[in-house]
């Protein structure tokens, strides 16, 4: 592929709800263009976007492909990004390299949450946006429905420029721009026909249009109310500009399917979204943390940033590059400004799907890949030693869905450890963690799916076959009563003997750990023993009585005992202690405590009793609400741990992927007393007991 400069690309993320038609309006984009031979079909697994093996099985993007292809002298670099909310990470990463997003709608179901949810992403990073309502060629689809939600959701700035018409039970569009009418034929090959007679709706429109137009410029203005009509030229400046100020979002509609519409949605990426030499500059922090200007141009000294990262055990590493400024070629000096070390440079590369494509250089403006980058991650910087900066790095959705991961074959937990850091350099909303009180690997992600996808590249990557298991809920066990206890150990051998005694007071306290004190008059358990009888109790409240959880909230007081000159030892009053504490805590009134977490929900206001609802069935706590932007609500409150496993698909459901929460860990508090047989059921499952009787 030949170099282009910044003025004549266009980066564009192709976004939108799972199912609307971005894959298949990425392969008709590519096929129009002709940057492939036949138009690839999903159910056949033959896109050029979707080519992961994950993605052919579900017949659904999972991560964010990118796409180059030229449309006359104009490189269009399309980042095709996956609309189920599992995987809303390749959303982030599609969105960040991208100056406009290219929202697809379907012209059957509408204005879905994944199209609100691009247009939300779009315009909180300032990218420019465009509509395409697909499918118009499916039963039951209705153009100027969607367009009504368009602007009740996007609000005015929603402005239609290409709209269908029927005549003769032929459908055809209206390109009201260039104010030209066409019929598509059976190869989607437009043919300009005469303007149809669609009554005073079209008035309407260019009326719209022609109003916009004049908001973007004062000269403008004045020329529309002063009642002449605009150039062409003024049009399409007019628009440009209103586009990538975000006052105008163009809406145009077609078919993927029968490439209706899609030469008119090639020109207007062209002729209406924002250049990258116009908007792919960006704010930097230099050496010191203070904000700098990277303008997008050849000339400047070297600045890119990597926005997606491929672990591939068989190629090696792949990092997606966008350059902001200079030119990055294999031979490049460049710091990475995280590490501050020098970055080795591999091959520099186009990527189109799956296709490699090798280049010398990737110049200010475009998007490539760089191979074997060692150290370098997501986010990372990468420039010139003579200007060291620093972009933003990207936020990706956090994980709210865990469960636990075990070996399906004994001896692999290392290698699950070494395949997941590798697949979370590939997708950095992925979270492991080795839980050291349930001895549970947890693997965290955005939903089932999201887990399903991750597992299954484990095993097919990396060798590894792993189980997936409910996550083990931390309990805990304290006291509720006082009680003083003798424990006392003697034992005879044919040598010296063992001998230790002792009385120990075990009440509740507010602590996280065990609270030891003495208090023993007269020398009856001598001194030098006191750290024996701590170490005891210490090892024994690693295990409740109940249920084998570690025990919290004890103070344990060494009030009297005895010891003998000859058979007493620190191991026999460690033992003794011990026992004491066997004999003592089941008298002590012992309880399960159960971990919870501070809820926060958001969710719009519809949603709220449906919410509460649910949180009332978890036995959460609703502590308030809190109004935020856009009709939005924060419902906060508290809830057990052990009711959160799911939560994500069930508010997902509830709000048609609307909601989101987070949840923390707040205290511990008195599991009830009808759920304690379960519980301890559970754990006499786990094994957990066992280490209690041994203690």
């Amino acid at each position: 592929m030949r170099q282009y400069l910044a003025g004549k690309i266009r980066n564009v993320a192709l976004a939108g709800h799972g199912g609307c038609g971005k894959t298949s309006l990425a392969e008709a984009l590519l096929f129009k263009a002709g940057a492939t031979d036949r138009l690839g079909k999903i159910a056949d697994g033959t896109t050029v976007c979707d080519f992961d093996p994950e993605e052919i099985r579900r017949k659904a993007s999972v991560s964010t492909a990118v796409a180059p292809f030229s449309w006359g002298s104009t490189k269009i670099n399309l980042l095709d990004t996956p609309g189920l909310f599992d995987f809303a990470g390749g959303l982030c990463e599609g969105i960040r390299p991208a100056e406009s997003v290219l929202i697809a709608v379907s012209a059957k179901s509408g204005v879905t949450y994944g199209a609100e949810k691009a247009y939300q992403m779009a315009r909180q990073m300032g990218k420019a946006t465009m509509v395409f309502v697909t499918k118009l060629d499916a039963d039951n689809a209705d153009f100027y429905k969607v367009l009504e939600e368009l602007k009740a959701k996007f609000g005015p700035s929603a402005c239609p420029i290409v709209v269908p018409f029927e005549e003769d039970g032929k459908r055809g569009y209206i390109n009201l721009v260039d104010n030209k009418a066409y019929h598509y034929d059976a190869d989607g090959e437009p043919h300009e026909v005469a303007m149809p007679d669609v009554g005073h709706r079209t008035d309407g429109l260019r009326v719209a249009i022609s109003e916009a137009i004049a908001e973007t410029d004062e000269a403008l203005f004045e020329k529309y109310f002063s009642g002449e009509p605009f150039t062409r030229d003024e049009i399409l400046s007019g628009i440009h500009t209103g586009v990538k100020s975000g006052a105008i979002t163009p809406v145009l509609c077609g078919s993927a399917a029968t490439l209706e519409g899609i030469d008119m949605l090639l020109d207007a990426m062209v002729d209406h979204l924002p250049s990258a030499w116009e908007s792919a500059g960006e704010i930097a922090e230099d050496a010191s943390g203070s904000p700098v200007e990277v303008e997008c141009t050849d000339e400047a000294p070297t600045a890119a940033y990597i926005f997606k990262t491929v672990a591939d055990p068989f190629i090696g590493k792949l990092s997606f590059v966008k350059v902001v400024a200079g030119k990055l070629a294999s031979d490049s000096n460049v710091i990475n400004t995280r590490t501050g070390q020098p970055e080795k440079m591999g091959k520099v590369i186009y990527m189109k799907g799956k296709k490699q494509e090798d280049t010398s250089f990737v110049a200010a403006g475009d998007i490539g890949a760089v191979t074997k980058l060692e150290k370098a991650v997501t986010g990372d910087t990468l420039c010139d030693p003579k200007r060291l900066v620093t972009f933003q790095r990207m936020e990706f959705p956090a994980a709210t869905y865990t469960m636990a991961v075990r070996a399906a074959k004994k001896g692999e937990e290392g290698k699950i450890a070494q395949g997941l850091a590798r697949l979370m350099e590939e997708d950095p909303s992925i979270t492991f963690e080795q839980n050291t009180e349930t001895h549970q690997q947890l693997l965290s992600g955005l939903g089932e799916q999201h887990i399903d996808v991750i597992v299954t590249r484990l095993k097919n990557k990396f060798g590894v076959d792993v189980v997936l298991e409910e996550p083990r809920v931390a309990y805990r066990e304290t006291i509720r009563k006082k009680v003083k206890v003798q424990g006392r150990h003697k034992k005879q051998s044919g040598g010296h003997g063992q001998f230790g005694d002792v009385w120990i007071e075990f009440e509740p306290c507010d602590s996280e750990s065990l609270v030891f004190a003495e208090n023993v008059f007269g020398g009856s358990v001598p001194k030098n023993y006191f750290p024996a009888v701590e170490k005891g109790l210490q090892e024994a409240v690693k295990h409740g009585v109940l249920a084998g959880y570690p025990m919290v909230g004890v103070k344990a007081t060494l009030v009297d005992g005895s010891y003998h000159p000859v058979d007493s030892s620190e191991m026999a009053f460690k033992t003794a202690a011990s026992l004491a504490y066997k004999a003592g805590i089941p008298q002590a009134g012992p309880v399960l405590l159960e971990p919870i977490g501070h809820l926060k929900v958001q969710v719009s206001d519809a949603y709220t009793g449906d919410v509460i609802g649910e949180l009332n069935k978890m036995r959460g706590r609703v502590l308030g609400m809190n109004p935020l932007e856009n009709g939005q609500v924060e419902i906060e409150g508290e809830v057990p741990m052990s009711e959160m496993h799911g939560f994500t698909t069930t508010l997902r459901s509830m709000t048609q992927g609307r909601g989101s929460f987070s949840f923390a860990f707040e205290r511990y508090e008195q599991l009830p007393a009808n759920l304690e047989e379960k519980v301890i059921a559970q754990a006499k499952e786990q094994g957990l007991l066992q280490g209690s009787s041994e203690g």
